[in-house]
């Protein structure tokens, strides 16, 4: 889940200053100060160093960056990358390091500043933060706030803590999150009425799409002695049966139990939710391995803080990084709720690896430990489809259906996807029942209409209804060339050649080097009599590695012509064109 809407996030990244570009060649974070005395260095390992954090890698940057910084220990850009490297591949301590030599030397690095502190929380040194934050050492505005509101907390100084976090809720677009933290605070203190007073002001209604502030205000509400209004809040966010951590809840909940507030219970997990705020908050809007950075710090500050181990192992994934991200989905224990998250995502690092085999035993092993967990259901019929698995994938869709119940607008996708595997195994009415419902529950989903109609125009069936399929598809979806291919074929298959030529064209355009829109196209100019432009897209089609049995068939159009491979197929003949009007 994300944080709020897309104006608050852009809004922090304002207060924030955060640089979008990537971290390692950011200028703005290297040292101010004047040049060191020129030293030896060795050209290669920097060189490497810097091809290795363009890449992501981040373990082998830093070694790379360590081997550079032997030979040139005062090089504060040489560090301001080491820093970024270490804090990425999760090595702390390392990072502490090179940050303080950074300091040392007078340099300024927004992660320099970002290590010492998080060294500074992890050893509990709360006088120090608040020291170093006050001379100067800056991450970004809203974060130093608040980091700075905690490590009061710390001192036991609660009073200018709360302070603290109010005049950070003074700057613009900053009041979600200092709020957020202060009634977190107030909470960490047994001040629960306090918390839930902030927590349920409508101004924080963008709270209400975070897992994680959610989970938080069920639980003081519980503290409350207001079990039934946490049971209202969760089932207004979360599906039953379909988040165990949330399921688990909901039951103590239920039994009367009171359920323990656990989100930031004191200010170094205070410090940790800051960490985790700000990569929630500029997760997608911020580049990878800046939210990294951050994601990764609140996980090493709280090593059971879940949703940071899990958002840190998805970024690196996305970086490329699937080796360590598979490391890092495994710190989540089994016996945590949110352990088959991290199976879900452990499959993802092995799909991205061309591990299919082993993504799909995770995945097997899964669905068979959670059979009533939706997503994880989906997640291995989806896969199962994919690898054209479409029997074993028809049982899985069948297993999710039935746990939706009563299916709403969400929910097409299944339909969509059985639907799929029905016609991949030519039964084709369960296919056409389990698309029409698609369309029953999204009647705009150009995907669906598009299959749909294509479907029909291959069996040669309800041609008119194809049409008008298609021709809304290609209006909800006007770029995408598949689509526009269908139309072209819809014409086609109705006789309407002429009309055919035009999207068939442009289909063309949008998918140079498909193998099936390729030979369409050369079939439409065969059917308006355009022979040898039909050829040339007929050899154009084969050159693009089409399947045997489609290449087969166009091999055998360009020896006998269209017109004879449809009679020999019993297909019905081409109408008539003017080929000496068309062909050219």
């Amino acid at each position: 889940m994300r944080l709020g809407p897309t104006a608050l996030v852009l809004a922090l990244a304002a207060l924030a200053g955060a640089p979008l570009a990537r971290a390692e060649t950011a200028p703005a974070q290297t040292t101010e100060t004047a040049s060191a005395p020129e030293q030896p260095v060795d050209a290669g390992a920097y060189l490497a160093a810097r091809v290795a954090a363009t890449d992501s890698n981040y373990a082998e940057a830093a070694g790379w960056f360590a081997r550079a910084l032997a030979k040139d220990p005062q090089n504060t850009d040489m560090l301001n990358g080491a820093i970024v490297a270490t804090m990425g591949s999760g090595d702390f301590e390392a990072a502490a390091r090179y940050g303080q030599q950074l300091v040392d030397l007078g340099g300024k690095s927004q992660f320099a500043s970002l290590a010492l502190l998080a060294d500074e929380a992890k050893r509990g040194d709360y006088a120090a933060i608040v020291a170093a934050i006050a001379k100067g050492q800056s991450t970004n505005t809203l974060f130093d706030q608040l980091v700075g509101a905690w490590s009061e907390a710390g001192q036991g100084r609660m009073t200018e803590a709360l302070a603290a976090f109010d005049k950070a809720a003074e700057a613009k677009g900053a009041a979600l999150f200092a709020r957020y933290h202060k009634a977190l605070a107030l909470a960490s203190v047994g001040d629960f009425e306090g918390a839930d007073k902030i927590l349920s002001d409508p101004a924080l209604a963008p709270l209400k799409t975070v897992r994680r502030a959610l989970l938080g205000h069920a639980q003081i509400l519980s503290q409350l002695e207001r079990n039934a209004d946490a049971v209202a809040l969760l089932d207004g966010a979360f599906a039953q049966g379909q988040d165990p951590a949330v399921d688990e809840m909901r039951a103590r909940l239920d039994a009367g139990e009171p359920v323990p507030y656990a989100i930031a219970t004191n200010p170094a997990e205070g410090v940790a939710e800051a960490f985790y705020t700000m990569a929630v908050a500029l997760n997608g809007e911020a580049d990878n391995s800046y939210t990294l950075i951050y994601a990764r710090t609140a996980a090493w500050l709280r090593p059971d803080h879940t949703e940071a181990v899990l958002m840190s192992a998805s970024l690196l994934n996305a970086e490329g990084q699937h080796d360590m991200a598979a490391a890092t989905f495994a710190l989540v224990p089994n016996t945590a709720p949110e352990f088959y998250m991290a199976e879900l995502g452990r499959a993802d690092t092995l799909l991205a690896s061309d591990r299919t085999d082993a993504a799909l035993e995770v995945l097997q092993n899964l669905a068979r430990t959670y059979p009533k967990l939706l997503s994880v259901q989906i997640a291995y019929a989806d896969l199962l489809r994919r690898e054209d698995r479409f029997e074993d994938a028809t049982k899985g869709y069948d297993a999710a259906i039935a746990l939706v119940g009563t299916p709403t607008a969400r929910d097409w996708p299944l339909f969509f996807s059985r639907g799929i595997c029905h016609e991949r195994q030519k039964r084709w009415d369960q296919a056409e029942a389990d698309l029409r419902k698609a369309l029953e529950l999204s009647p705009d989903q150009p995907q669906v209409l598009n299959y749909l109609g294509y479907s029909f125009l291959e069996l040669n069936k309800n041609l008119d209804e194809a049409l008008d399929l298609i021709k809304r598809a290609v209006a909800a979806q006007p770029d995408s060339g598949y689509i526009t291919d269908s139309l072209a074929w819809a014409y086609f298959r109705l006789g309407r050649y002429d009309e055919a030529v035009e999207p068939m064209e442009a289909a063309s355009l949008m998918e140079p080097v498909d193998p099936i829109v390729t030979d369409h196209l050369g079939d439409v100019y065969w059917a308006v009599g355009r022979k040898l432009e039909a050829q040339f897209q007929w050899r154009r089609a084969l050159s693009f590695d089409p399947d045997e049995k489609e290449a087969k068939r166009i091999r055998r159009k360009l020896e006998i012509g269209l017109d004879r491979v449809l009679a020999d197929e019993g297909a019905a003949p081409l109408g008539k064109v003017d080929a000496a009007e068309n062909d050219h």
